[in-house]
Order: C-alpha cells, then structure tokens, then sequence
C-alpha cells in the first residue's frame, strides 16, 4: 500500500531517467556558453527575485494589463535562464524540476487540448495565454525561492504591502466608504454593515488577496529570528486578520478558520516532540476544544458575525445563496454537455457559452467555485489532473515539513504557512472564484512555489547528481 501511495504521489519518481530520454530537456544548456560572458545574468537569481517582487508590490494597486506584461517578463527570464543553464558546472539545477512541475505541466497540455478542442477556439486561447503566464510565473519563483535569503526577502516584500493594503481597508471600517456594488441582501440583517475592499474594489477580493497574507505573517512570527522583526510580525498578523474578517466575506471567513486551524495543527505536530508524554495525547483534543470554543463565542456575542454565518445556513432565502445556487446549476448543465475536455481554459470562453444554459436574471462572470471552474473548463480530464496536482503538492509538503522538523529548521513555518494558506484558498474557492483573479492567483501559485522550493529529490537522483558534476 506504501508503495502505491509513493507511485500515486510521485514521491518515489527518478526524474533523471526522464531528463536523460527527454528532447525537450536536451533545449537546457543550449545558451549556455553565451551566459558564462554576460556580466547580468551573473545576478540571475537576483534579478529573478526582483521581479517576482515588482508583481506582488504592483498587483493590489495597478492594471491587470500591467500585471500581466510583468508576468510576461518573468516568464520570458525564466525562459531565458533554463536555455542558458549550465547543469554540469551546477548540477544542483536538477532539482528545479519537481513531481509539482510534471502536473503543472500535464495540466497545462490538457488545457491546450481542451483549447484546440473547443467550440469557442479564439477566446479558450486568450484563456490559455493566461494560464501560461501564471505558470511560467510558478516555475521562476519555485526556482528562486529555493534561496533562503531571497525567500525571506521576497516573503516580506508581499507582507509589507499586504501591510499597506490592510490599513487602508481598516480605516474604510473605522471612517466609513461608499459600497462600489451591492455586496450584501438589501433586506437582511447585515445590510447596513460596512464591507471593506481596500485598494481591490470588491471585499471578497480582499479576504481573498489577505489570507495568505495572514498565514505568511503568522509563519514569520516563528520565522524570523529577532524581537524586532517578530514585533511586526505579530503586528501584521494582527492588522490583516481583523481586516480580513470586516470584509465579512463568507467564504473568506471559511478559508480564514480552515488555514489557521491547520495551521495550528502543524504547530502542535512541529513542538510535539517537546512535550512531556502525557501532554502529548491531549495536545490535538484540546487544540480542537479550543478552535471550537473561539468559534462559538463569536458567534453567540458578536451580531454581525452571528447575522453572517447563520445566513450560510439560509438556503434560498439568502439572495448571494440563491444567486450561486442557480449559477452552480448552470455551470453543471455545462459540464454534462462538455464532460471529457470541457469548454476551453478562461474566462472568455466562459461568457461566451454561460448564456446558452443560464437561468433567466442570473447573469455571471464565472462558475463562483474554483473547483466546478476547473470542471467546466477542461472537464474530467482536467479536473482529475487539478485534485492530483492538490494531492501531490500536500504530500510534497507533508514530506519537507518533516524533514526540516527533524533538523529544527525555522524554515519549516514558510513551508507551514504555504499548505495552511493553499488549504484555506480552496475553502474560499470552494464558493467563489477570486482565485482566477490576478491579485490571487499570482499568490496562490508563490503558496506552491513555497512547497516546491523546498522539494530534495530521492536519493538516486542526488547520486545521478554528484556523478553529473
């Protein structure tokens, strides 16, 4: 059974027997002599940071039209640094390429047959040019981020602007802020409560851009080794919770329990070994006592979030309820109609076929859950590519955080934050779609990027490695 979990997980997988049959890996190394002169790419890894920062400090206040020539930037250094590659003199380059990568990349060709296959070829393409951009984004920070000073660098670059965001959101809460669209039911409780949106112009975005936000300054307070440093860690921890929660966004408020109850989780596991034996066994009952305890005085003695998560519970009655009920149904009368390959990547090819099986006054931009999106868009195929990719990315986690809790490596709370983060993402995501937008997705593809930078391959491949040098 332990074996087929490592064949299902890939955890086993000797990439150096595919590197040595692959044509496409042979393109490696070809600009490699023309790198070894140029003064610039000296400072690669630099650069390639820079870079990755300049998105994340850009994203919440700019244009996705720039966002997106700045991926197109990243994707293009990337390209640039892997043909000049020179993996004799470094054969530690070998492990850039992880199980994460070969689904990124299996997930990537489904999404380019679904395009060729769709009814709606010109728009699944624009769709498909997107998703490239975010995964060549993927393969440049997975690569830098296996620096532990560009990590961290590129780690706090994020918070301090999250920071930044945040404030700003918690000053509408305090001072007030016209609404940009109606965000809750005219004729419940809640009508009058203020839903921030900060600089993102809509409160789900928000709750969605600052959850990893908040999972990443949680790690940093464990992470970063002075007081001073732990000082703002806890302040930015403190300052973008409380943001995120007077979003009052639902779905964020879901992703936000999930991510910190796992969070806490990994904790108890990472200090376990430090506990006296007795305390051991009641470490996670009184963890989950605990979480349960927060919740439910939240719930009894504050209104507002009593008034939002009893309207979880309100079926139809709920006028956000009702409108994704009756969205979720149309998306699934498009997956029957396109079951194997679906309608092609994006949300393009999305507008244009929604309108066949939509029901009458709900009109919609998306399927409002990443999971039925993804069905939707490159069907079972690429659905069951999608929850393979989530296993493997998990269990590549799993396996890290306890080889770094082994050696007490403070780097294990980035790793820690990143599942938590991925883990709370698709809680939100479960009922909404802001992980297709810019400000999200790029994030969602660094919490990945977290957990394949820190990826070691399996002892033969080091071996292959070595001989390589």
């Amino acid at each position: 059974m332990n074996s087929v979990w490592q064949q299902f997980t890939l955890s086993d997988l000797r990439l150096y027997q595919w590197r040595s049959a692959s044509y496409l890996y042979r393109l490696v190394g070809l600009l490699q002599s023309w790198r070894s002169s140029s003064f610039l790419l000296q400072w690669s890894e630099p650069i390639g940071a820079l870079l990755v920062a300049l998105v994340f400090a850009l994203a919440p206040f700019t244009s996705n039209a720039l966002v997106g020539v700045l991926l197109a930037a990243c994707g293009a250094f990337w390209l640039l640094l892997t043909l000049s590659d020179d993996l004799r003199s470094s054969p530690e380059l070998t492990r850039f390429i992880t199980p994460i990568h070969l689904l990124v990349l299996l997930y990537w060709g489904i999404s380019l047959v679904a395009t060729a296959l769709s009814e709606v070829k010109v728009d699944a393409a624009k769709g498909l040019m997107k998703l490239t951009l975010y995964l060549l984004f993927f393969a440049l920070m997975s690569r830098v981020l296996r620096s532990q000073k560009l990590r961290s660098w590129i780690i706090g670059v994020f918070l301090h602007v999250s920071l930044i965001v945040s404030v700003y959101g918690i000053r509408q809460y305090i001072f007030g802020v016209e609404e940009l669209a109606t965000w809750t039911d005219p004729t419940s409780e809640s009508a009058g409560v203020t839903r921030v949106f900060s600089y993102l112009g809509n409160p789900n975005l928000l709750a969605g851009y600052l959850l990893p936000a908040v999972l990443l300054s949680l790690g940093a307070i464990f992470a970063w080794q002075r007081w001073l440093p732990k000082a703002l860690a806890v302040t930015m921890f403190v300052v973008n919770s409380f943001c995120l929660i007077v979003t009052y966004s639902r779905g964020g408020w879901i992703g936000f329990v999930i991510s910190l109850f796992l969070f806490l989780v990994m904790l108890v596991f990472w200090y376990s070994f430090q506990l006296p034996p007795r305390w051991r066994i009641w470490a996670m009952p009184s963890l989950l006592g605990i979480c349960v305890a927060a919740i439910a005085l939240a719930v009894i003695f504050v209104p507002p979030v009593r008034v939002r998560v009893a309207s979880m519970f309100a079926g139809r009655e709920d006028s956000s309820n009702n409108f994704r009920i009756n969205v979720w149904s149309a998306v699934l009368d498009m997956i029957r109609d396109r079951p194997i390959l679906g309608i092609g990547p994006g949300n393009n090819a999305f507008n244009k076929i929604y309108p066949r099986f939509q029901r009458p006054r709900f009109t919609a931009l998306s399927a409002y859950s990443i999971f039925l999106e993804v069905a939707v868009e490159t069907g079972i195929i690429g659905f069951t590519c999608f929850l393979w990719l989530l296993v493997v990315t998990f269990n590549l986690g799993v396996q890290q955080l306890k080889r770094l809790r082994e050696a007490f490596n403070p780097q294990g709370f980035w790793l820690m934050a990143a599942i938590s983060a991925i883990a709370g993402m698709l809680g939100h995501g479960f009922v909404d779609t802001v992980w297709y937008r810019p400000e999200v997705s790029t994030l969602w593809w660094l919490m990945v990027a977290l957990i394949a930078s820190y990826y070691l391959p399996p002892q033969a491949d080091r071996l292959i490695s070595d001989s390589e040098e």
